[in-house]
């Protein structure tokens, strides 16, 4: 399974999309600020959305839509499933991340 996440610094505020085969391990690497750049630099480290794939290249290519959407509709996809705006990761469980409205096929965006 291959997922496609978005992270943050806080409620509404700078994003960070990104894909992974192992979310709870990629989200610890946003949080210990494991790499150097975007994310890191301005503090995204609070799992806000995600999104499951079957393959690879279908997370890959959705995040590459998504980097290119409009704020707004990011903002709004964050919201359709996280009104508050809470960071997942604490919650991250295979019920919670295998559930069908995360099925790429089940998303409205």
């Amino acid at each position: 399974m291959f997922f496609v996440y978005i992270v943050t610094n806080k409620r509404n505020g700078t994003l960070y999309v990104g894909h992974t085969d192992d979310l709870s391990l990629r989200i610890y690497e946003h949080k210990e600020k494991v790499f150097k750049g975007f994310a890191a630099k301005h503090s995204c480290d609070q799992l806000v959305w995600f999104a499951t794939h079957e393959t690879r290249d279908g997370a890959f290519k959705r995040e590459r839509r998504i980097k290119k959407w409009e704020r707004g509709w990011k903002l709004q996809a964050v919201e359709i499933l996280n009104l508050l705006w809470a960071d997942l990761y604490g919650d991250l469980t295979h019920d919670s991340v295998y559930c069908d409205k995360r099925k790429y096929e089940n998303a409205r965006f």
